[in-house]
């Protein structure tokens, strides 16, 4: 059973919307994720002209993560500008797999499922040869 403090996680995520640049989609994404040690880190989207370079409020997430110390993420809430659930998209869905694996907490409109229910089948260290693979 999960001990995470899931409203603590959504008002954290809810803070990151008001620090989204997104001036051409108008759509602001704040996500919030717990790391294994007890840290929360953050993210929101950031919009681009060329459309293809925007990031996602996810790999902020996966950003902060990696700048702050590393380690694994566990639970995850990421928030639309009307402040609930947003779906991650496909490729955040691949970014997270790398970071929290398919035990990481997400929290739906729907209640709270492993990232494995969202993306089943996953592509991830353990498919790549021994001689290719890395520690996060």
């Amino acid at each position: 059973m999960s001990t995470t403090d899931w409203p603590a996680l959504r008002d954290a995520a809810r803070a990151m919307l008001e620090r989204a640049y997104a001036p051409y989609s108008g759509v602001h994404v704040g996500a919030a994720a717990l790391v294994d040690d007890g840290r929360i880190v953050t993210g929101c989207n950031v919009e681009n002209a060329s459309y293809g370079l925007s990031l996602c409020a996810e790999c902020g997430v996966a950003q902060q993560l990696a700048a702050t110390g590393g380690g694994r993420l566990v639970a995850l809430s990421v928030v639309g500008t009307d402040g609930a659930y947003l779906a991650p998209c496909g490729r955040c869905r691949q970014i997270l797999f790398e970071f929290g694996g398919p035990g990481l907490e997400v929290d739906t409109g729907d209640g709270i499922v492993t990232l494995d229910a969202l993306l089943p089948g996953a592509f991830g260290p353990a498919d790549l040869p021994d001689d290719a693979r890395r520690e996060p």
